[in-house]
C-alpha cells in the first residue's frame, strides 16, 4: 500500500470520528420524566377507604373579609412544618389592597400558625416594574436545592384576562415565620407584553428536579399550555395541551412517568370535565375523548401520588358551585366518590370552589376557598371506617 493510499485510509478514519463525535453531541438530551410523589412500592394502590384526619380553617390575616385560591405546599419530613398554604387575601377580590398570604402546619402543636403576607405589591423589594395592580391566584414550589418559588398572577389594566405570571423566589433560606420573596420576573410567554396568561394549579414535579407547570391562555380565546422548568427553577419552554378555545385551568396527572393527563374546566354551555393526554412526557399533546364528570366553569385539581392512585378535588355539579367534592382513581380517567368536602345547607347562593391538594406524610391534604371568605382545609388517611 502506498504512502498516499495509507494517508487516505488515515484522513477517512480521522473523518469518520469527527462525523460520529457530532453525531452524538447532535442527539437531544433525554426528556425529562414525571415522578411520583410516594415510591413505597407495597403500599395498595386504591385504600378501601379514607378517614377524615383534620380539618378546619386556616388562620387568616388581621383585617382580611376576603380570600380565595390557595395553593399547598409539602415540605420535607426534616422540616418542623408539614406544609404550607399561600392564597391572596384583603378587603376583596381584585381589590387594591390584596396580597399573598402565608400559613403553615406545624408538627410539634398539629396546628395552623398565624398567617402573615408574604409577597405585596408595594413592598420595596418586591417592586416588579411592571405596573402591576392586582396579584392572585399564588402556586407554589421547591426547587431541588429547597427554595420556594411562587408563580402568581399580576393584573394591570384590563383585570384577570390581561395578567401576567409573576416569579418569585424565596430570599434566603429561613423558618417560615421568617420567609421573603424577591422578583424574579415575569415569565416570557407571549409577544404581547407577555399578557393573558394566567396560573392556578399545582406543578408537575420530573424526576430531574424540574417541574410543569401547567398555565392558560384567557383573551377571547381560552386553551391551557404546559410551562417546562430545570431543576433551579429557569424556565425552558411551553407546549399547547389543547386545541379547543373553551378551556382553561388546566391541571396536570401522570399515569406513568411518560403518560400524562390534563384535565380543564370548562368555558362552554355544556359543563363537561375535558381531557387531553400526552404519551411522551409533555412534548406532544392530544385531545381526549370527554369526562363523565361535570364541571360548572369551576376549577378543578388533581394529585397524582403513585401508580393507581390518583385523586381529584372538584366541582360535581353541572351549575354551581354549592357543593365540593374529592374522588380517587386508578387510572385517571374513572373516578370514584371519596368524600364530600363541603355541600351547601339551605337556601342562598354559597360557593366551595378553588382546591388544591398535596401529599404529606401518607395523607392527602386539600384546601379550598370557602364562601370567598376563608380558607378551608381537610386532611384525609387511609384506615378503616
Amino acid at each position: 500500500m502506498g504512502r498516499s493510499r495509507r494517508l487516505a485510509w488515515v484522513l477517512l478514519g480521522l473523518l469518520l470520528l469527527l462525523a460520529l463525535d457530532q453525531t452524538q453531541r447532535d442527539q437531544p438530551a433525554p426528556e425529562p420524566r414525571g415522578a411520583w410523589l410516594d415510591s413505597t412500592p407495597a403500599a395498595p394502590a386504591l385504600p378501601k377507604a379514607w378517614v377524615k384526619t383534620g380539618g378546619g380553617l386556616i388562620p387568616m390575616p388581621a383585617d382580611t373579609p376576603a380570600a380565595h385560591a390557595s395553593t399547598l405546599l409539602a415540605l420535607g419530613s426534616a422540616s418542623p412544618s408539614s406544609v404550607m398554604a399561600f392564597w391572596f387575601a384583603g378587603s376583596r377580590e381584585s381589590g387594591p389592597d390584596v396580597q399573598i398570604a402565608m400559613s403553615h402546619f406545624d408538627r410539634q402543636s398539629q396546628a395552623w400558625q398565624a398567617a402573615r403576607f408574604v409577597v405585596q405589591r408595594d413592598a420595596a423589594w418586591q417592586r416588579t416594574d411592571y405596573g402591576l395592580r392586582r396579584l392572585g391566584n399564588p402556586v407554589a414550589w421547591r426547587d431541588a436545592a429547597g427554595r420556594i418559588h411562587l408563580f402568581v398572577v399580576g393584573t394591570g389594566l384590563g383585570g384577570w384576562a390581561a395578567g401576567r405570571v409573576v416569579h418569585y423566589v424565596q430570599k434566603q433560606m429561613a423558618t417560615p415565620n421568617e420567609l421573603q420573596f424577591r422578583f424574579e420576573g415575569v415569565l416570557p410567554l407571549s409577544w404581547l407584553w407577555n399578557t393573558s396568561h394566567l396560573v392556578r394549579a399545582m406543578p408537575l414535579p420530573l424526576e430531574d428536579g424540574g417541574m410543569v407547570l401547567p398555565v392558560y391562555f384567557e383573551l377571547g380565546r381560552k386553551y391551557s399550555v404546559a410551562l417546562r422548568f430545570d431543576a433551579q427553577g429557569r424556565f425552558l419552554g411551553m407546549t399547547r395541551m389543547s386545541q379547543r378555545p373553551y378551556l382553561l385551568q388546566p391541571t396536570l396527572l401522570m399515569t406513568s412517568p411518560t403518560d400524562w393527563l390534563a384535565l380543564m374546566r370548562d368555558n362552554s354551555p355544556d359543563n363537561i370535565l375535558r381531557l387531553a393526554h400526552s404519551r411522551d412526557a409533555g412534548r406532544t399533546w392530544a385531545d381526549l375523548p370527554d369526562s363523565p364528570l361535570r364541571n360548572p366553569d369551576a376549577s378543578v385539581v388533581g394529585l397524582s401520588v403513585r401508580p393507581g392512585l390518583h385523586f381529584l378535588a372538584h366541582n360535581p355539579r353541572p351549575d354551581s358551585r354549592a357543593e365540593l367534592r374529592l374522588s380517587q382513581s386508578a387510572d385517571g380517567l374513572t373516578w370514584q366518590p371519596l368524600a364530600t368536602l363541603a355541600q351547601a345547607q339551605g337556601e342562598g347562593r354559597f360557593e366551595y370552589s378553588y382546591p388544591s391538594m398535596a401529599w404529606v406524610d401518607g395523607s392527602v391534604w386539600v384546601s379550598y376557598t370557602d364562601q370567598r371568605r376563608a380558607i378551608a382545609w381537610q386532611r384525609y388517611s387511609p384506615g378503616t371506617p
